[in-house]
């Protein structure tokens, strides 16, 4: 039996099972293993676990493919890893194994398409293979292939009613070769350009004007995502957003779009960001939301901004404050869009809560939420600028601290004020949360202009 290109170990052994008629855990018994099979944190089998064979252990693997160890060590990325458990084995005969986690020991893993597998297999079979998020649509059956480390049973999404998707899958093989050229690899740029369509994507709930992500949710769910769709949500996104992170990532690798950057900073004569700038108006346009340009413009301490400012530090020659990193192709971790498999374990535990199962994604309402956001990001990314602000003469440095102090405040008290509001409508008792901003309830009350004045500002 022949490996699929990446599948991971365990997929393989799983199919030399069925092959033989034999239930999985009879096969198992070939090795002697370390470990357990990874669960999810409810109990779930975790589809995307992968085993690491000692040298024997491969040999056995082998034979019972009847396939030459070098066959398998192109094919299975696995193949050959090596490991603690499995180094100290002394005095131990047989073959060895240990379990592992995929996304641990090579890296994203997702399902394979089961309609390509059965062209080869002559019966549909699930295969579980290694695949980075820019490789998982399946043009011949019109599916997105989903991630394989999350508590769910679905496979894939049908892509047969969204062939922009499809088509974004074949435009990416463009930004590849554009990449290389410009010697930066594709997955770096595609790393940028998901971090920035995934922030739109959390901010288009409050966005009147989104028409097109709406529409793919409801068609990727089946039609109507319901009741459910906070999972759906979770479920689709990758595969909603594609389009455009494909043209988010032409756009970022073309140099006429860096070129306006430079000439929205002033160029010569630095200014700030202007919300309506050339590049992001042009950006939104690229993306098909004329509307998009000052939204995205003023998204201060997301990952766009964030790459906006590399660019112009780098056309300035600006020094990198000491700590840290600056590159185009570099996204903070904060940045980093959460997975799908953390979304779902996100919404399972606020299922589990007590009392009305609610939690703050569903009880406050999104905008609320993504002002908090913004305003904590634009504190964040001011604070910042001020590391290497302390140049110039005393007068100077402090001018500009204490500017910059003073504006990060201002957004951190509305940070807080916004976010007491949105505790009060979720119904958390108004004596916990003036114990918690360190106020009386009369003092709290007439900060939010209940009872005239406020008597403080909250701490923060």
């Amino acid at each position: 039996m022949s490996p699929f290109t990446r599948e991971t170990t365990y997929s393989l052994v799983c199919r030399v099972a069925a092959r033989y008629g034999l239930n999985e855990a009879a096969l198992l018994t070939h090795w002697q293993w370390r470990g357990h099979r990874p669960r999810h944190e409810g109990g779930a089998l975790r589809a995307d676990a992968e085993v690491v064979l000692d040298a024997a252990g491969r040999r056995v693997l082998a034979d019972l493919c009847g396939v030459g160890e070098e066959v398998l060590g192109r094919a299975l990325p696995a193949w050959g890893l090596e490991d603690e458990k499995l180094a100290t084995r002394t005095g131990e005969g047989g073959p060895g194994a240990v379990w592992r986690v995929g996304g641990a020991v090579v890296g994203p893993v997702a399902f394979g398409c089961r309609s390509c597998a059965g062209r080869r297999a002559g019966a549909p079979v699930r295969v579980v293979r290694y695949a980075q998020r820019w490789e998982r649509v399946c043009a011949r059956h019109g599916r997105w292939l989903l991630d394989a480390d999350a508590d769910q049973a679905l496979e894939f999404l049908d892509l047969r009613g969204l062939p922009e998707v499809v088509e974004a899958q074949r435009r990416w093989a463009g930004v590849v070769r554009r990449a290389v050229r410009a010697g930066v690899g594709p997955g770096e740029v595609f790393s940028v350009a998901w971090a920035v369509v995934c922030r739109w994507w959390d901010q288009a709930l409050e966005w009147p004007d989104e028409r097109v992500w709406p529409a793919r949710l409801h068609a990727l769910a089946g039609g109507d995502a319901g009741g459910d769709f906070w999972r759906w949500r979770a479920l689709v996104r990758d595969a909603a957003v594609f389009p455009e992170v494909v043209e988010v990532a032409a756009s970022l690798l073309d140099p006429v779009m860096a070129e306006l950057v430079w000439r929205d900073s002033g160029a010569g004569r630095p200014r700030a960001l202007p919300a309506d700038g050339t590049f992001c108006r042009r950006l939104g346009e690229r993306v098909g939301r004329p509307w998009l340009g000052p939204l995205a413009a003023v998204d201060y301490g997301g990952p766009l901004i964030a790459w906006m400012g590399a660019v112009i530090r780098r056309r300035r020659g600006v020094a990198v404050p000491p700590g840290h990193r600056d590159g185009l192709w570099w996204v903070r971790q904060e940045l980093q869009p959460p997975s799908m498999a953390a979304q779902l374990r996100a919404l399972t535990k606020e299922t589990r809560l007590p009392g009305s199962g609610t939690a703050w994604r569903s009880a406050v309402a999104p905008e609320r939420r993504m002002l908090i956001n913004n305003l904590l990001d634009d504190a964040q990314e001011q604070l910042i600028q001020l590391r290497g602000a302390q140049r110039g003469s005393s007068a100077e440095a402090a001018e500009r601290l204490l500017k910059g102090l003073g504006y990060s405040i201002g957004r951190l008290q509305e940070a807080a004020r916004e976010t007491v509001e949105g505790a009060l409508e979720a119904g958390v008792r108004p004596e916990d949360v003036a114990v918690w901003v360190g106020m009386s309830p009369g003092a709290l009350a007439g900060l939010l202009g209940a009872g005239g004045e406020p008597a403080r500002q909250i701490e923060v």
